[in-house]
């Protein structure tokens, strides 16, 4: 790859060469990240032979403590490698809907987004709310918000599908178990130096008062907006904002989002590998269930992965299903 740069012709083309040196920096990046692993391991292997030979206590707990955070950081470089689409890197724009439930789903989305909006704090990422719209009774009817950070659609990509909780329903007087749905979008959030085209005699554009939280403005002002892409369909909306114009931005961030990933399927018939397959969001669909009663128990369908401490992944500590959904999509692809 590093021979493509050296030929005279190579800046014809500036978007590809642009785009391969992309790929050289991160190679490099992962190259320098292995050699460094690679550098402590031995460190940390004169470490235990030196303990072993002085029998010293000092150097074993030592050596513990080096092993461990250098166990976390292999973990990391070996999700570098298990990246492998072209939008990995980029920044994520997630949904979340309640389906079958009622409030009991509204409540449903709210938890789920606070279980993400945690995991990307422990995760150094932010977030930024684009819509939201409060549920009948309580929850949310359904949101949208951007993730910032490397690899935040990487690891969310895993996520996107229907989330089923099993659970005693707070909203219930007779203490019944209910079962609750909701579902989970993903999307890369498109980079300015990817082109997407929109003609904006294709675009329908309609203003509304916000229905959610938002400031003093709410329901003041027709600050929503609401985009329909005429040709394609595809409606997206934001009013999360404090200003039509704040709102219009954000919504054309999804569209063009969504576009992309339309454009995607046509040309390569691949929507998987940005969207997924659809859906429904009703029993039998569901990528992974929350069971909180008559046990705690988190079970991911797609990797059979099982965990116990329910909470904790109600928390944010997603991690560990993430890792275990990017190895069995690296399996299913060989």
């Amino acid at each position: 790859m590093q021979k493509k740069t050296l030929q005279e012709n190579f800046w014809s083309e500036r978007k590809e060469a642009q785009e391969i040196l992309k790929q050289i920096s991160k190679l490099q990046e992962n190259l320098n990240l292995y050699k460094e692993l690679m550098g402590t391991a031995q460190y940390l292997n004169d470490i235990l032979e030196m303990a072993e030979e002085e029998n010293d206590e000092t150097l074993w707990q030592e050596s513990v403590r080096e092993l461990l955070a250098l166990q976390k950081r292999f973990r990391e470089f070996e999700l570098l490698v298990l990246f492998s689409g072209p939008h990995d890197y980029s920044n994520a724009i997630v949904s979340l809907h309640a389906g079958a439930g009622g409030t009991e789903a509204q409540d449903w989305v709210e938890i789920l987004f606070r279980m993400y909006s945690r995991w990307a704090e422990n995760s150094s990422y932010s977030i930024e709310v684009l819509d939201f719209l409060d549920g009948d009774e309580a929850g949310i009817k359904s949101v949208t918000f951007l993730v910032r950070g490397p690899y935040a659609f990487g690891k969310l990509k895993c996520e996107e599908g229907v989330h089923r909780l099993i659970r005693i329903s707070p909203f219930d007087s007779s203490g019944r178990r209910h079962t609750s749905f909701a579902s989970l979008s993903v999307l890369p959030e498109i980079n300015e130096d990817i082109e997407v085209l929109i003609n904006v005699e294709d675009l329908r554009v309609d203003t509304y008062r916000s229905s959610g939280a938002g400031g003093q403005h709410i329901n003041k002002t027709d600050s929503a907006v609401r985009i329909t892409h005429l040709p394609s369909g595809i409606v997206v909306q934001c009013q999360n904002e404090r200003s039509q114009h704040a709102n219009r931005l954000a919504a054309m961030k999804i569209l063009q989002a969504k576009l992309y990933a339309l454009k995607q399927k046509e040309a390569q018939d691949k929507l998987q590998s940005i969207k997924g397959d659809y859906k429904e969001i009703a029993w039998g669909s569901q990528i992974r269930t929350y069971t909180l009663n008559p046990f705690n128990l988190i079970k991911d369908h797609r990797t059979n992965m099982e965990i116990g401490n329910v909470q904790a992944v109600l928390d944010g500590e997603l991690d560990d299903l993430i890792f275990a959904c990017l190895h069995w999509k690296s399996k299913i692809k060989e």
